[in-house]
């Protein structure tokens, strides 16, 4: 039955007309020639988005759940997945979400600077990722889940572990740290 729910959950964020949006980004370390594209797909009915990250070895999927506060990023190169509550000052509404895409179709990066939020990521592995919503269970079963906390601001420069980051277009980058590459 669970298995069920998150198939029509899957259908549900890919049949919603209009709200996909495909942007090609550039800049990434990640290419070898430093591009790659990056699609938003918004869900006002089930109130998540997510955003996939096509970058080669670089790749990333990343679920918003506004209706369970959690969020979710699934590192390819990394074979995990990683869980961390919203920062809803930091990261946009799903209204706000959508409204920004919009703008930055097809504009590349200007205006503001990115938010930036850092994580560290817990290195014990998740038992049970019925905790954070069915949307997230279903993205991160079967693969290596781990929790993240952010980390205060102030103290970002400061922190010297091995991170990963995941640049929501032009309005996010979020950093996962941990004490090393096999912690997530």
């Amino acid at each position: 039955m669970k298995l069920t729910m998150f198939v029509v959950g899957l259908l549900g964020l890919l049949a919603a007309p209009g709200f996909a949006y495909t942007v090609n980004i550039s800049g990434n370390d990640g290419n070898a020639d430093g591009s790659g594209q990056q699609s938003v797909s918004i869900n006002g009915v089930h109130n998540v988005a997510n955003i996939d990250n096509n970058n080669g070895w670089d790749s990333w999927n990343s679920l918003w759940d506004y209706e369970n506060s959690f969020a979710a990023t699934r590192l390819f190169s990394q074979k995990s997945c990683i869980v961390h509550r919203m920062n809803k000052e930091a990261m946009p509404s799903l209204q706000d979400l959508d409204t920004m895409v919009k703008e930055q179709k097809g504009k590349g990066p200007g205006g503001a600077s990115p938010k930036d939020l850092m994580y560290s990521v817990n290195p014990t592995r998740v038992e049970d990722l019925n905790t954070f919503g069915p949307k997230i269970a279903g993205m991160c079963r079967g693969i290596p889940t781990y929790v993240a906390e952010e980390i205060p601001g102030p103290n970002q420069p400061l922190y010297s572990k091995k991170c990963y980051t995941a640049d929501i277009l032009w309005i996010l980058r979020m950093s996962f740290c941990g004490t090393s590459v096999e912690t997530y």
